[in-house]
């Protein structure tokens, strides 16, 4: 795939995306593979959030879907969810404000009577040249919205959950890797790979899963949003497929890890990096 020079508003709509992506809406096929659950997807208007929700809805789950302020794209994903039987709830808001990540919770127990999903997805990132480009804020408010939110959603929903319950954290190429004009995103990427690991050691003996996915370059409307136009239209180009990845490629990792499947994969990342090798 190859994409033009383009720019976006943070934080980036699909719409405006050139091409547009692919969430699944025409080939993912669903068996029944989370029949019954409830998840709750973080960023799930747009991207691989997108493309998770479709992918859940296709294999039995309701969802509830969190997001900040893309409500066009959020009833895009609503009605996909629709389409396929099963039950979706929006909710808008900032994640970085706690309150606003427990309430997410409660309204999933409420609407679904349990949660069995938690997907930590939501992210947020800014390219930078140079330390110094960095505001304060800007570094503050990506901890608040990529790690200290995936912190009170799991302290959260753990109550909630059951023996046979999966968090997922989405995590990054850069967690290992990092992209030094994405330094404070990388550092945050790192971060979520360690809580991974140690919650999962931690959650074990309740018979929670707790895995990351690491994905490489994938196209969706923060690409654009957050990156110089020049980057946009190389973005992919390094990796050994030569192409950016699309959400309905790293979707089925995260029915594989929400799924009974999965009932010995605990405390793992994940790659989908379209070649690119993570330690």
């Amino acid at each position: 795939m190859n994409q033009p020079p383009q720019q976006q508003d943070v934080p980036g709509v699909e719409k405006a995306l050139d091409p547009p992506a692919d969430h699944g809406e025409t080939r993912y096929r669903g068996s029944g593979r989370l029949e019954g659950k409830a998840a709750l997807i973080t960023g799930g208007d747009s991207g691989i959030g997108r493309a998770v929700a479709i992918a859940y809805a296709r294999e039995g789950a309701d969802v509830l879907v969190s997001y900040l302020s893309e409500d066009e794209d959020a009833e895009t994903t609503r009605r996909w969810v629709e389409k396929a039987g099963r039950r979706c709830v929006l909710v808008r808001g900032d994640l970085s404000d706690p309150a606003h990540c427990r309430a997410l919770v409660q309204q999933a127990v409420d609407a679904f009577g349990r949660l069995d999903v938690l997907v930590n997805n939501a992210a947020y990132q800014m390219s930078r040249a140079s330390l110094d480009e960095i505001p304060d804020e800007e570094w503050d408010y990506t901890f608040q919205v990529n790690v200290t939110a995936m912190f009170h959603l799991c302290k959260a929903a753990v109550p909630h959950m059951q023996a046979g319950a999966s968090i997922i954290n989405t995590t990054s190429i850069n967690s290992d890797k990092p992209n030094p004009t994405l330094l404070p995103y990388a550092a945050t990427k790192g971060a979520i790979a360690n809580f991974t690991a140690g919650l999962a050691q931690m959650l074990a003996e309740r018979g929670i899963r707790v895995n990351s996915v690491a994905p490489g370059p994938i196209w969706t409307p923060l690409i654009p949003a957050t990156l110089p136009p020049d980057a946009v239209a190389s973005f992919g180009d390094q990796t050994p497929l030569k192409r950016a990845g699309q959400p309905a490629e790293v979707a089925p990792i995260f029915v594989l890890l929400a799924s009974d499947e999965a009932s010995y994969m605990t405390g793992g990342r994940h790659a989908v990096t379209g070649g690119m090798p993570i330690l």
